[in-house]
């Protein structure tokens, strides 16, 4: 078995945590030895009375900035040459299910969550590696963002979710969103499961589906029709 992802979440709500990283698919992960999973409390890289981990902006303004010094010294117990250093900020690269992929096939993640106004800019300069963004809009704090982040990485990493290609079918994995899903019963209260479906020809089923997902991205997500038409081109040197 290959080595594990091995997270570290440097917070200073590490509670926050604790039990989503321990429950469904991510604590299956870490009890199969697929991923190992690690919170840090920044509170205990302070050396003052009361843990201090914030202090007011230079230059005035509202809010308080995360200070530097417990930030390093974080960040630099934990840190080998392999680590990505990610920053949760609303400043970062939009975060999508390409780099989703792109940090499972790492062996080292960080994840620096920011509170109040964010961080000294120096942090950002001199430690981080990736910047990323769950969307536009505010979070209490960057650890709620990391979860997300984490999760959305860990469930791609081999052998997490079962079988190969448990996770090719699922929405933005080919840049639409998924398909229309159904189960049991075939009838339910005057709504019936397309028959195709049901028709155990597995050929037609595929091309419905692959229409339906293409249907669904058009009318709902047509932003990805864009985004994936200029991919293409890139790919094609286009």
């Amino acid at each position: 078995m290959s080595d594990p992802l091995e997270i570290d979440v440097i917070t200073i709500f590490p509670g926050m945590l604790r039990g989503f990283l321990e429950e469904s698919m991510l604590g299956r992960a870490a009890a199969s030895g697929l991923a190992v999973f690690r919170t840090i409390d920044l509170r205990d890289f302070t050396e003052d009375v009361h843990r201090t981990t914030d202090d007011r902006p230079y230059g005035g303004g509202p809010g308080m900035v995360m200070k530097p010094e417990p930030l390093f010294k974080a960040v630099e117990s934990v840190r080998r040459p392999e680590s990505r250093v990610v920053l949760m900020t609303p400043q970062g690269e939009p975060f999508g299910q390409r780099r989703a992929e792109s940090l499972s096939r790492e062996r080292h993640l960080i994840f620096v969550c920011g509170h109040y106004e964010g961080v000294d800019e120096r942090v950002r300069e001199s430690l981080v590696t990736d910047e990323i963004s769950i969307g536009d809009y505010v979070l209490t704090n960057g650890a709620l963002a990391a979860a997300v982040v984490v999760d959305a990485v860990v469930r791609l990493v081999p052998g997490v979710l079962g079988g190969e290609g448990a996770t090719e079918d699922e929405s933005f994995s080919e840049g639409l969103l998924e398909y229309p899903q159904y189960t049991r019963p075939a009838s339910f209260r005057g709504m019936d499961v397309p028959g195709i479906l049901k028709s155990g020809n597995h050929a037609e089923v595929d091309r419905w589906r692959r229409e339906q997902a293409a249907e669904r991205t058009r009318s709902r997500r047509p932003d990805l029709i864009t985004k994936r038409t200029e991919e293409s081109k890139d790919d094609e040197g286009g």
